[in-house]
């Protein structure tokens, strides 16, 4: 979905406080983690930065070129997360950032026996299906647009880092173990986004294919569980803890991705659109297009046409 979840962002630091106009650095220390504002405030380029433990950023204003790995440089903005291994170096753009429009930006740093414990948690109470089929974080699909539960989870973990509260630790340990759950949900929603097949989580495998060949018709939860060969009610637990959503989200998630697509051709109309996607009822489809992208199927194929 191109509809990303923006954070709150922190206010600005004054102006008399400022130590530096590149990459100026609030920190915030806890136990398990470290939270870091960033904040630059002119034209820079190739900045260096790196951290000895896994860090989870976030953008809250302006634009970033982030360089990493030896991956070509990509435009970082508000509503996307970036994760990054440990003691992996990043290089960053400011091409647009004035005193008038800086860039902000959250790093939190997490500390490695935290993570670790997590995931030997999730495995032992939560095991996934498939042999040498964990709960792990993906470093190669380190990028991906904040939805609406993560965004919630980082907003949370912001406000209890910048806490003054006695109880802040014990609150961020529970925030960051929900952090990580939603990383790798969301990673594993990313990896279904393509036409090619997953191998693993077979039964996942199968429903969400039976949902991307049947995009025109009205697909429900009886046929999924069905094709994942589990009861309804154990299917609808399974997928939501896999993907973070319920499969009713994803399916509108797949319609109107694939509405999307129809809307490129300047020659199609709405209600054809509407009917390929498999509703029946074109404005309950156009109300539902505006919601998850902001604007009206009429409005997304003039702003497309030819892209």
């Amino acid at each position: 979905m191109s509809l990303k979840s923006l954070l709150n962002a922190p206010a600005l630091t004054h102006e008399k406080s400022l130590k530096t106009l590149v990459e100026n650095r609030t920190i915030f220390s806890l136990n398990n983690c470290e939270l870091n504002i960033f904040e630059t405030y002119q034209e820079s380029a190739l900045v260096p930065l790196k951290f000895n433990d896994l860090v989870v950023t976030s953008m809250l204003r302006g634009k970033k070129v982030m360089h990493l790995f030896d991956d070509p440089g990509f435009d970082y903005l508000p509503g996307e997360t970036v994760v990054i291994p440990s003691n992996v170096g990043m290089k960053i753009d400011f091409p647009e950032a004035t005193l008038e429009n800086p860039t902000q930006c959250l790093a939190l740093a997490i500390d490695q026996t935290k993570i670790s414990d997590t995931l030997n948690f999730l495995n032992e109470r939560y095991p996934k299906e498939g042999n040498n089929n964990f709960w792990q974080l993906n470093y190669q699909n380190y990028f991906f647009y904040n939805n609406v539960d993560l965004a919630t989870t980082i907003n949370k973990l912001i406000k209890e880092c910048m806490s003054t509260s006695i109880t802040k630790d014990a609150l961020a340990d529970l925030t960051l173990q929900e952090l990580l759950i939603r990383i790798i949900q969301t990673q594993t929603a990313k990896r279904f986004e393509g036409d090619a097949p997953i191998e693993i989580n077979s039964s996942l495998s199968a429903s969400i294919d039976f949902i991307k060949k049947n995009i025109q018709e009205n697909i429900n939860l009886k046929d999924l569980s069905e094709k994942a060969c589990m009861s309804t009610t154990s299917f609808y637990r399974y997928f939501k803890r896999e993907l973070g959503m319920s499969p009713i989200e994803y399916i509108l998630n797949e319609k109107i991705k694939h509405a999307k697509k129809l809307l490129k051709n300047p020659k199609i109309h709405v209600n054809e659109v509407s009917y390929a996607t498999g509703f029946e009822d074109c404005n309950y489809f156009i109300r539902l297009f505006k919601k998850y992208e902001g604007v009206t199927p009429k409005q997304y194929q003039l702003m497309n046409v030819g892209h």
